[in-house]
């Protein structure tokens, strides 16, 4: 046996010796004899093993050229573009493919991309050969060669409408019908050329589970235009990952569209008595008491808002602080409320009580007057005596009162002026240095050593200087 043979056996790499031997061959051509044919089959299986990747998560951008097998999932359509200076016009098409352990976008390209939308189909294997590289929607490769291969396998099933539970890291071309469970605002940006960027966010959710939505520049507007309840289909998105979550992203290629069809989203909560502290959980139940909506001055000088609201399951009860724009939803006493992804966060009187920041949706599942919140299809689940979760109300009022009293000298605590002491009674806003209290109407800065946490309910007695109260009890 000879060289080219011993370093081919060696190899183990999915190519026919003839094409081996013929690319040593080359490679001696190539290097004007400065190396024999062991040495050139030498580095020919050393570049062929810096090919091959065991999967599709495998593959970097960076990378040189990759070979791996997968499966198609969604062929695209071919565009065609202007090449400067040709008077040919070229053509490229995007195929989705995939494995066990991903996806990924390959891109094809002239005669190549034509040939390819002919003939291939959804379920196709394919060997293929190219380089990685970060594309317009995350990372894509570039193919070189790209072979069928009617008799290997690839343990994935093709999708051609997704559902929630199908979205997996990499997935592009995603069509996917939702109900809307929560909306936020159109957010801007500066990016790095200067440009301003925008972008919103929504929560959506099928028979099989919810995912958060981010749109991009064009289509961030899309979500001032949506509202919780509304089924709609969402075209060309592709799937991300943030903080170990997928989600679901929409840019200027895709598209959001309301449509008649009824999606059910059942929310699978934790019980309220099971709640432990961190836990980062869905809730749901009975709304049996609500507070005003709050605002505050961070220390950043920027202004925040907060709104609690307690609600009641056949298992216990807990208070929800609503922060940011989840502040501003509309929900009411007996309204059945789902929260999901709420951190499980300490309270006043050491009690838990359940944080509804960024990551977090809000959705009524039901009004007061029983009817579904938005005309939504979300589903609650009822209990045994047809209640939906929700017990006879323990109070059926605003959240505890908060209010200034007068002192013995006769000052005023709430004229915001100096010079008296003071008591004040308010809910933690702010728990840094200076402490914020807020009763509803009214907040105040409280310079104090004691440590209280965001949503405790504290009344403050002390010397008011200019607004700031120095407390010498907290209790």
């Amino acid at each position: 046996m000879g060289a080219i043979e011993d370093v081919y056996d060696d190899l183990d790499a999915d190519v026919p010796f003839e094409e081996f031997e013929a690319a040593v061959e080359q490679k001696v051509e190539d290097m004007g004899g400065l190396a024999d044919e062991e040495t050139a089959a030498m580095l020919i299986a050393h570049e062929l093993r810096d090919e091959e990747v065991n999967s599709v998560a495998d593959i970097e951008p960076g990378m040189d050229d990759v070979k791996f097998l997968a499966k198609v999932m969604a062929v695209g359509e071919v565009r065609t573009f202007e090449r400067d200076g040709e008077d040919e016009d070229g053509h490229v098409l995007n195929v989705e493919v995939a494995d066990g352990s991903g996806r990924v976008t390959i891109s094809m390209w002239d005669q190549v991309a034509v040939d390819a939308k002919e003939n291939l189909q959804t379920g196709d294997v394919l060997r293929i050969m190219g380089r990685p590289k970060e594309g317009y929607s995350g990372l894509e490769v570039a193919v070189d060669k790209v072979e069928p291969d009617p008799d290997a396998e690839v343990d994935v099933e093709a999708v051609e409408e997704y559902r929630v539970e199908d979205l997996t890291m990499g997935a592009s071309d995603v069509d996917l019908l939702g109900v809307i469970l929560d909306t936020d605002t159109v957010r801007t940006f500066d990016r790095d050329d200067g440009s301003e960027g925008k972008v919103s966010n929504m929560t959506v959710g099928d028979e099989t589970g919810r995912v958060r939505v981010t749109m991009w520049d064009d289509m961030a507007g899309r979500v001032e235009e949506l509202a919780a309840g509304e089924t709609v289909e969402i075209v060309d998105g592709y799937v991300r990952e943030r903080d170990g979550d997928l989600e679901l992203h929409v840019g200027s290629r895709g598209g959001i569209e309301p449509v008649d069809d009824e999606v059910e989203y059942v929310p699978e909560t934790t019980d309220i008595a099971d709640l432990e502290l961190e836990d980062v959980v869905d809730i749901a139940g009975g709304v049996i008491e609500t507070s005003e909506k709050r605002t505050f001055d961070r220390d950043d000088g920027s202004q925040g808002q907060v709104r609690n609201v307690r609600i009641k399951d056949e298992t216990g009860e807990i208070r929800v602080a609503l922060w940011g724009d989840k502040a501003d939803r509309d929900i009411g006493l007996a309204d059945r409320v789902a929260f999901t992804d709420v951190e499980v966060q300490d309270g006043w009187q050491d009690d838990l009580e359940a944080s509804a920041g960024w990551r977090s949706s809000v959705s009524v599942l039901e009004t007061a007057d029983g009817s579904a919140a938005g005309g939504s299809s979300a589903g609650s689940a009822d209990r045994d005596d047809g209640q939906g979760g929700l017990d006879s109300f323990d109070s059926g009022g605003s959240a505890a009162t908060a209010d200034a009293t007068a002192t013995d000298d006769g000052s005023d605590a709430g004229d915001g002026t100096g010079g008296g002491v003071v008591e004040f009674t308010g809910t933690v806003v702010q728990a840094g240095d200076p402490v914020v209290l807020d009763d509803g109407t009214q907040t105040r800065s409280v310079e104090t050593s004691a440590k209280l946490r965001l949503g405790e309910e504290v009344t403050v007695r002390g010397v008011e200087e200019g607004g700031t109260i120095d407390a010498d009890d907290v209790f």
